[in-house]
């Protein structure tokens, strides 16, 4: 009889070991359940880093990936297809107007906003290529992510470094203004850190970023990989900025906005989303991905927009993120263990006093699946349809787990 044990071991033998894997074998999954291959269930408050945004095998995104699959695969982005179109048709409708580029992931998705931000600084102004980001951000694991990222430690041993970036402090506008000169094209951010902290800004720093950027021609990208598609409670969290400064802009929107995870429900699927300004500089040749915007994942996208719009789940996000920051803000037993809840919608971080000790082992004993960062803080992003009464289950038994350590 193969057990999880034998598994893991064939899985050792065959599998580069660049990711510290736990010791279960995930076999099944059902909305925001799993079970291993020994039977054991588990609660997923963390939605496989925010991709499975509607929770696992959701009906109707296996319909849309079955029809889809009988009829067209992939034939290349020399031809067009109709569901790459209804796609950005439907980002236009609920983001801002503008043109989309398909690729794979995030990582992608801000590398080739890196490339149209660089090719704008070359035409417009001359040698314009320098981009600010900011400390404790997160933005891939590719040679020019991994520099655009404010955490050194993701750089050790890739170096030298992809020159042209800047990390500044977070929050911080005049370090940002100031680290601005002749040769900056633009300035790269998430509108809530993910992997640094679930980190926010203060009310008017963005409001005053997008205004700088006006004022310099410098281009704005704002990273939703983790905050897009309803998490925070908006289709995409820079929709929720809102600024006290009248003098500054009251609408802000980026002029590049970059999408992964959550986007194709699961799938492989990365997004950079273009105002036409910026996006006609993208001629024939500057860019492209061979198997980006395939149909099967295009389907698959547009149904997840489909989805969350027709029942209505950035209220259901919004709603059940404010229920548990004041739960867990209530509870007495946290007190003096639990440092600040942060976040917005179901994209919550708890800050934890200390570092724990063997806290994922405690979570899956427990059958939670949960996510640590920025070593002592605890994040959580499930399914953002999650059922009420799963959910409040869940952050019940993220406080009992918390309250034990």
């Amino acid at each position: 009889m193969t057990t999880t044990a034998d598994i893991i071991e064939r899985g050792k033998a065959v599998l580069i070991g660049n990711y510290a894997r736990q010791p279960y074998v995930m076999v099944r999954g059902e909305g925001s359940l799993l079970w291993d291959a020994d039977g054991k269930q588990f609660l997923d408050l963390f939605a496989g880093f925010g991709g499975t945004v509607l929770g696992h095998c959701h009906p109707v995104l296996i319909e849309a990936a079955a029809r889809q699959a009988g009829a067209l695969w992939a034939v290349g982005n020399t031809f067009w297809t109709e569901p790459q179109i209804e796609l950005a048709e439907m980002l236009n409708r609920l983001a801002f107007a503008g043109q989309a580029f398909y690729c794979h992931s995030g990582a992608e998705a801000n590398e080739a906003a890196c490339k149209l931000a660089r090719l704008r600084g070359s035409q417009e102004g001359g040698n314009r290529w320098k981009i600010i980001s900011l400390d404790k951000s997160f933005h891939g694991r590719t040679l020019a992510m991994i520099a655009a990222t404010g955490n050194p430690n993701y750089r050790k041993g890739f170096g030298p470094e992809v020159p042209g970036f800047i990390n500044v402090e977070p929050g911080n506008f005049g370090a940002l203004e100031s680290a601005v000169d002749d040769q900056t094209c633009a300035v790269l951010m998430e509108p809530i850190q993910g992997e640094g902290g679930v980190n926010q800004y203060p009310v008017d720093y963005v409001q005053r970023i997008r205004a700088l950027c006006d004022q310099r021609q410098i281009t704005l990208i704002f990273d939703e990989v983790w905050t897009g598609c309803g998490r925070t409670g908006h289709y995409f969290a820079h929709q929720g900025f809102q600024g006290t400064d009248d003098a500054l802009p009251t609408r802000i929107e980026p002029d590049i906005l970059t999408l992964g995870k959550a986007i194709g429900g699961g799938l492989p699927v990365g997004c950079m989303f273009a105002k036409p300004a910026l996006a006609k500089l993208l001629v024939p040749g500057t860019h492209g991905s061979t198997l980006g915007g395939n149909p099967i994942c295009m389907a698959v996208a547009r149904a997840v927009f489909h989805v969350i719009e027709r029942e209505n789940l950035t209220r259901h996000a919004a709603d059940l993120g404010t229920w548990a920051a004041q739960r867990l803000r209530k509870e007495g037993r946290l007190q003096g263990k639990v440092v600040q809840v942060r976040g917005q919608g179901l994209m919550i971080g708890i800050e934890l006093s200390a570092m724990p000790e063997k806290l994922m082992d405690r979570a899956l004993a427990a059958g939670l699946c949960i996510n640590l960062t920025a070593q002592k803080v605890i994040r959580l992003a499930p399914a953002i349809n999650i059922p009420t009464d799963t959910w409040k289950e869940g952050v019940e038994r993220v406080i009992d787990l918390i309250a034990a350590l």
